[in-house]
């Protein structure tokens, strides 16, 4: 049995025929209160339908994030988890990843949604404050930047502490990184919820340069709040999320600023917002917002699309009982151009209309004894979205009405953690953190 405490969960692990639980990322109170997720019904077989099981990798236990590099004629996947990072080749068969390299770096913390750079071949791996037994009120956080240039042979080429450390994303072609959460540190303003973002240069990866002035202040609001992440669309657009909700940034090019009304060129340190803001409470009633996904560019025919202009975001968040765990939401941006998202106070709130949701609660294939079902990181290709639930498994959604997502298909082990999943060729490849990797197919 091992036992990891995090700041807002613990979660136990007893042997696999007993209890399998994962550890729900610690994004909901981020106050040190140790809960421990119910226990998996003794020899719960689980549910699948309309899946087939292809490949996995058991020894990626403790898997919280995968990403994909092509070197020509190799195809090569890297899992970030609570080991440090595994590095697999998928060349000869993509079911049955091989290991060729490592980092050993035990204790890690979170590296969610670990990012990578395609053109110099690095790995960014974000060391959370609560990593090797730290807390988020003294631990140390930053960024460790990982050349897999040689896949058999990664290795570190620098660390450097940033205030925060929770995720770490490219922007901006991957020459700066946005990094933000968790909960504040000690040292940090008293009146802010949580860590902000910190830009850092990377444009010399061995010499990473850290801006001391934070950015995407006042998100919740008018509050500086938790940022939990970063993904960038097929446009450019940075889309931050977090307490409070998703906004999105430019991050190059010349633009119109909404909020000072002038024309500026942006840049990772000074983006100009672009559009959204807080998602209705009736939709995610915590408004902690863990990730989004907009279509646009290369990626516009992805997901719903009626002549709307949708943000897809996770709502993480975890109560007693399943029903009012974190859902998905997909939102309009209609009426947020105008940096509307920017000026929301207490007593003048904006809020993003709501357009769907979709929730596990009481599926088909769900494991009614479990209440560890909140919504977490998601893929989407073409109408269908896969998302992971943790315990409640991976579920694909068909999203082609945004109205009304409905479950096509899913996969429950009887021991699942499911934190990730990862379209990548004809698979989709899911970190499990208990498990390590499932390689899934769509079968119908």
């Amino acid at each position: 049995m091992r036992t990891w405490l995090r700041s807002c969960f613990a979660a136990v692990t007893v042997s696999a025929t007993l209890v399998a639980t994962g550890l729900p990322a610690a994004a909901c109170g981020e106050d040190d209160k140790p809960a421990v997720p119910a226990a998996r019904t003794l020899g719960d077989p689980g549910a699948i339908k309309n899946v087939k099981a292809v490949g996995s990798v058991p020894d990626a236990a403790g898997a919280i994030s995968v990403n994909f590099l092509d070197y020509g004629r190799r195809d090569v996947m890297v899992v970030s988890g609570e080991f440090g990072l595994k590095v697999y080749d998928l060349t000869k068969n993509p079911a049955a990843p091989k290991l060729v390299g490592q980092v050993s770096l035990p204790g890690l913390w979170e590296t969610e949604d670990t990012e990578v750079d395609p053109a110099r071949k690095l790995v960014f791996l974000s060391r959370d404050p609560r990593a090797f037994g730290g807390t988020t009120h003294t631990g140390e956080s930053g960024i460790y930047v990982v050349d897999v240039s040689k896949p058999e042979a990664p290795a570190i080429i620098s660390y450097t502490k940033v205030p925060a450390g929770h995720t770490t994303s490219c922007v901006d072609g991957c020459r700066y990184l946005w990094t933000g959460g968790p909960a504040k540190a000690d040292d940090q303003p008293a009146d802010w919820g949580g860590r902000p973002i910190w830009v850092t240069d990377i444009r010399d990866p061995r010499h990473p340069k850290v801006n001391p002035q934070p950015i995407e202040l006042a998100r919740n609001d008018g509050k500086t709040d938790y940022v939990h992440d970063v993904q960038v669309d097929g446009n450019g657009v940075a889309w931050v999320s977090g307490r409070g909700g998703v906004r999105g940034y430019w991050t190059n090019g010349v633009h119109r600023d909404p909020l000072s009304g002038k024309v500026r060129r942006a840049n990772a340190h000074e983006p100009i917002p672009y559009a959204g803001g807080g998602i209705a409470e009736t939709a995610a009633p915590s408004r902690f917002m863990h990730n989004s996904f907009h279509p646009a560019g290369h990626r516009v025919g992805d997901g719903a699309w009626r002549g709307q202009d949708l943000i897809y975001a996770t709502e993480e968040n975890f109560v007693d009982g399943c029903a009012g765990d974190g859902v998905l939401t997909i939102s309009s941006l209609a009426g947020s151009y105008h940096g509307e998202g920017w000026r929301s106070t207490p007593s003048q709130p904006f809020r993003l209309q709501s357009v769907g949701t979709w929730s596990v609660n009481g599926q088909e294939g769900s494991d009614p004894a479990s209440d560890d079902c909140s919504a977490h990181y998601f893929d989407v290709r073409g109408k269908i979205l896969v998302q992971s639930f943790y315990s409640q498994g991976t579920r694909f959604l068909d999203v082609s009405d945004p109205t009304n997502p409905r479950q096509i298909a899913y996969y429950r082990p009887g021991d699942a953690s499911a934190w990730a999943p990862y379209w990548h060729g004809k698979y989709v490849y899911v970190a499990d953190n208990a498990r390590g990797i499932d390689v899934l197919q769509l079968t119908k």
